[in-house]
């Protein structure tokens, strides 16, 4: 090292930095990066400024790699060193791809947009050798982290093509136990950097895991000794565990997606699971281990426990049920569930077991632990192992794992808002002992019911019955309490608990609601939300639990106000509840309001937004307040940050709720220009900040929608939306076109004339950014055929609302919607083929001298006509069929001499079709007719009757396995896609079912709903006979006996339908 660099003396404050990036030395780089730490802005700014430049400075990471690896640098400049290292490898190691069509560039100090170079391999080779020898040798955990980093995006891009002799130094340097001279931290690295490399394939398919499966034939025989070694009940010491820890992440990354080859000669795999036995079964005296709870919850050995029973806790869940598994695992399967898997149940007792003896065990430890037992209540051999354990793991494991710990009762009372985060976060599954402990109970409870129900609930009640107020046991209550709510669909759907559960709510329940413990009274709430609907035979007891209710909305502690809140939006559903909430409704709601003010939780607002739903009506007087209330908490929610997850939560939640005051409010659409002056800004803020409130957007076009829709008019400032549609659309949200569609409609067709004549201030008009966004969907790969479909009924907007004032964007349509129809031809899902027909079928309608002539300019017209009739037996939905019958219709409206030969040739055909889609509509709408005439009595007696499930189902015998037949056929699904090794066939099976039916049939709506297409098909065939009687009278000869006495049904059935309309107009 040079001497600027080898010294951990400060470089003199008043040192500049001024050289240019160019001609940037390493000493100039030591500089900088040291004073990118000085509290002094003259020199860290500058500092900073280089630093940034570092990715377009030749040789810098050759240089950065001196600085990080340097020991004698000041040791923060060397993380700043590596940080920059990791940094450069990731963005310019490689040309960077993106999902979009963009250049990736990255601003110069002048905002002008610069790209990335790319390092040249000469520049690659010592920094890839560099790197792996700093990692190897690196002892600081930060920057060994750094660079494994580095390391790892390296061999992301160059193993194993370009870096070919890396697995075998990794190898060398790992060696075997009994050539070991001592050095543990290079095995260690060695076996971390190993561990990347496995990583780096753990998500692949199976053809594109054949890099991982040579790792594994060359490195597990080389390492399984080690594994063997460091698993020795004697070997204790810490470098021990955290290489151990290593061996077991590489088992992990290699075998928890897909087996490698493992075989009884070269490769076996029962030693393997001898190594991850010894590390559950190692006793951790109390004497070697750290002091403190963190300590301990980082030590190495629990960390080589926790990836030891997740390594088993994976297995058992891909291999555990042999019918399940796939053919080529099945042998493995059998093996695992018959012999591995019960073996393990001993030493994770005695890992459950260390609690109730007083001793040490990890939450996370403890959580898997549970998990793996989850698993093997559904598995009739490991089931039969663990049922004489019941009352064990029932009370002394769970029992005590679902009460409140002491660090519980500390947050709910020092960290209010802590407690409600932590109670919320769905991640609290995935870590939480308490929650595995549930899940187990629930499991056992669901599958193995008549081993554990009787047991369970006489130890609950007993617990309940044992309470005494001013005793001790408050925590013991709540944990059986805790239990029973966790219990409440399998105790709901049995008559003989759920009669017994009033009076468990009254004797238990009812008196917590005053309790002077609060986690009780919050306990009290939390329980109407799992009981709220069971049957309730007095009705004094719900009116008293509505009330009780009511009051803990103005708890002192801030959690029972926030299980109040949750609990009134299940006890508002319940019958006369209306009426005990309807005269305190403002009192409601301003308490819902305090309480979001106090916090953002998004189930606080979604129950809010329950109550606003159910009032309906009622809530008209205070929809303005409601409506002002819920923008200023959206506001306040969205000044929270980034950070804050709960709060962006809620405030998506805040305008949901809007959504749903103003559908509230609907039929006095004239409430919305009140709401307006709180609304409009928010939708333009959400549309106009370059998608920095992109979770939002699905609300803000839903609350846009409202304003469009229902009111008369539009207001200016409502129009000033449109642009900016069209530019989220463009630069960042293409994905939310299905939700643009609507507002964009609703500009159209509430004044096509405004929006014909509206332009953004850059000048391009409203009708051309329609377009745009058509032709972008339509032709981008990206969008997807439901998407396309959605943009294609814009063309349908233009041509229902605005007759006669779009003929010069009829080319426009075809171009785009003739060669999409080509590209589906082929396609045997008919869907974009139906939609482009109706597409055409409005051109037609439109103008059809116009469309025809676009047609034949093109020469398309007998191809077109030929698959749209094809097509039409495919057509089940109304819109498609209307449109098909108005366009080809208006065909007839033309003279034949005006007619090209192309449809002269077809005209009885297409005269044919129509008239069998026009019947296919009458018949469907006749059907409709007779299925809404239903008793709506039928049934339901039978219904009550089939409330009850089944009193004997009580689980499976210990002698079988769990079966649940949905799991069994989804699972025999995915091994045949998985045997294809087709991960085009597991998309085209996760999508299937989503893209075969179009709602948007349902939902679209234009001024054309008024016209009557058997009235506007009769007209124009019996005016087509008055001008052309001799061409039509031959028309007429060719079509078949029942084509022409079903016309003669449609004619008469029309003309009932024109009488009946007139008579209305006219009344």
């Amino acid at each position: 090292a040079t001497p600027a660099i080898a010294s951990k003396k400060a470089t003199n404050k008043h040192d500049k930095i001024m050289p240019s990036p160019v001609a940037l030395d390493v000493e100039s780089l030591h500089r900088a990066l040291q004073q990118s730490f000085s509290p002094d802005d003259s020199l860290r700014r500058p500092a900073e400024e280089l630093i940034k430049e570092l990715k377009y400075v030749q040789d810098s990471c050759g240089m950065l790699m001196r600085v990080a690896t340097e020991t004698q640098v000041q040791f923060e400049v060397r993380q700043a060193a590596a940080i920059q290292l990791k940094n450069i490898s990731r963005e310019a190691w490689t040309e960077r791809q993106s999902l979009y069509p963009l250049e990736i560039v990255a601003p110069d100090a002048n905002n002008n947009r610069r790209p990335v170079p790319v390092l040249t391999e000469e520049q690659k080779l010592p920094l890839r050798t560099g790197i792996l020898d700093a990692l190897l040798s690196e002892p600081e955990k930060s920057l060994r982290d750094l660079f494994a980093e580095t390391f790892n995006n390296i061999a992301i891009h160059d193993y194993p093509e370009k870096w070919g002799n890396l697995l075998p130094s990794l190898l060398n340097a790992i060696g075997t136990p009994k050539d070991f001279d001592g050095s543990a931290l290079r095995v260690h690295n060695a076996l971390l950097a190993l561990r990347k490399l496995c990583k780096r394939y753990e998500y692949k398919s199976r053809e594109q895991r054949g890099p991982l499966n040579d790792i594994v034939q060359l490195s597990f025989p080389l390492i399984l000794p080690w594994g063997q070694r460091l698993s020795d009940p004697n070997e204790t010491s810490v470098e021990a565990a955290m290489m151990l820890k290593q061996v077991l992440k590489i088992f992990w990354s290699s075998t928890q997606f897909y087996l490698p080859g493992f075989n009884q000669q070269q490769n076996p795999i029962a030693p393997w699971f001898d190594i991850i036995y010894a590390a559950l079964s190692k006793p951790l005296p109390e004497d070697i281990q750290p002091k403190t709870v963190e300590e301990r919850n980082a030590w190495p050995w629990w960390k080589v426990k926790k990836w030891a029973i997740q390594i088993l806790s994976r297995l058992f869940s891909r291999y555990g049920m042999p019918s399940y598994a796939e053919d080529e695992t099945k042998a493995f399967a059998q093996y695992f569930a018959n012999e591995t898997a019960p073996r393990f149940l001993q030493p994770i007792f005695e890992l459950l077991n260390l609690r109730p003896s007083g001793q040490f065990c990890t939450d996370r430890v403890l959580h898997l632990c549970l998990s793996y037992l989850d698993l093997a209540v559904e598995l009739a051999p490991t089931y039969k192992v663990l049922k004489p354990h019941m009352e064990f793991l029932l009370f002394k494991v769970c029992f005590p794992t679902c009460c409140l710990t002491d660090e519980y009762v500390e947050l709910f009372e020092s960290d209010p808002h802590e407690f409600v985060s932590r109670q919320n976060n769905p991640l609290t599954d995935f870590y939480d002992p308490k929650m595995s402990a549930i899940s187990l109970i629930t499991d056992l409870v669901k599958h193995r019911g008549k081993d554990v129900i009787g047991q369970l609930l006489s130890f609950l009640t007993n617990v309940l019955q044992s309470y005494t107020p001013d005793g001790s046991n408050h925590r013991e209550k709540d944990g059986a309490l805790f239990i029973l709510g966790s219990m409440h669909d399998f105790l709901l759907s049995k008559k003989k608990y759920a009669m017994e559960l009033e009076g468990m709510m009254v004797s238990s329940v009812f008196t917590d609601f005053q309790s002077a413990v609060p986690f009780l009274r919050c306990r009290a709430c939390w329980m109407v939300q799992k009981f709220s609907t069971l049957p309730w035979s007095n009705e004094a007891n719900l009116q008293t639990l509505i009330h009780m209710v009511l009051q803990r909305l103005s708890d002192p502690a801030l959690p029972v106000q926030i299980e109040a809140s949750k609990a009134l939006r299940f006890l508002i559903e319940l019958s006369g509840a209306e009426n005990t909430l309807g005269p305190v409704l403002p009192q409601i709601l301003t308490e819902y309001f305090r309480i979001m003010n106090e916090i953002g939780n998004d189930e606080v607002v979604a129950a809010l937004q329950v109550i606003i739903d159910k009032f309906g009506s009622s809530i008209e007087p205070h929809a303005i307040v409601l409506v002002q209330q819920l923008t200023t908490a959206f506001q306040t929610y969205c000044a929270s940050g980034d950070e804050d997850d709960d709060a962006a939560l809620a405030a998506a939640q805040c305008l949901e709720c809007i959504a749903t005051v103003l559908k509230g409010v609907s039929q006095r659409a004239e409430m919305y220009a009140t709401m307006e002056p709180n609304l409009v800004p928010i939708i333009m803020h959400i549309l106009g900040n370059e998608g920095d409130y992109i979770e939002y957007l699905e609300y803000a076009l839903d609350i846009l929608t409202y304003l469009t829709y229902f009111p008369k008019t539009i207001s200016p400032a409502l129009w000033e939306a449109v642009p900016l549609i069209y530019r989220a659309f463009d630069e960042w949200a293409f994905d939310y076109l299905n939700m643009m569609v609507v507002p964009l409609e609703n500009f159209i067709q509430k004044a096509p004339a405004q929006f014909l004549q509206g332009a953004a201030p850059n000048g391009m008009r409203f009708m051309d950014m329609i377009f745009r966004m058509v032709e972008s969907t339509v032709g981008d790969d990206r969008a997807n055929e439901a998407e396309c479909r959605k943009a294609l009924s814009l063309y349908m907007t233009v041509l229902h609302e605005c007759p006669g004032q779009v003929d010069n964007y009829l080319p426009a349509i075809n171009d785009i919607s003739l060669p999409k129809l080509g590209r589906q031809a082929a396609n045997p899902n008919p869907l974009t083929r139906i939609a482009i027909f109706s597409v055409l079928g409005s051109a037609l309608y439109y103008n059809p001298q116009l469309e025809l002539e676009e047609l034949e300019k093109r020469g398309v017209t007998t191809q077109v006509l030929q698959q749209w009739m094809k097509d039409m037996e495919h057509m089940d939905r109304w819109i498609p069929r209307k449109m098909t019958v108005m366009g080809l219709s208006a065909i007839l409206q033309l003279p034949t001499s005006s007619m090209p030969a192309s449809v002269i040739g077809v005209l009885p055909q297409l005269l044919s079709s129509v008239i069998m889609v026009c019947n296919a509509m009458q018949e469907d709408a006749n059907q409709e007719t007779e299925d809404g005439h239903v008793d709506p009595n039928v049934g339901h007696a039978a219904a009550q009757q089939d409330e009850w499930e089944d009193e004997d189902d009580e689980g499976f015998d210990e002698n079988e396995d769990v079966r649940n037949e949905a799991d069994a056929a989804y699972v025999e699904a995915l091994n045949k896609l998985s045997a294809t090794g087709d991960m085009g066939d597991m998309a085209s099976f996760l999508e299937n079912d989503w893209d075969d039916y179009d709602e948007d049939d349902d939902n679209f709506q234009s001024s054309w709903d008024n016209l009557n297409e058997l009235i506007v098909f009769s007209d124009i065939l019996r005016g087509a006979f008055q001008k052309e009687p001799e061409a039509y009278q031959q028309m007429q000869a060719a079509l078949s006996p029942e084509a022409l006495a079903i016309c003669q049904r449609l004619f008469a059935q029309a003309d009932k339908e024109k009488a009946e309309m007139q008579q209305a107009q006219a009344a």
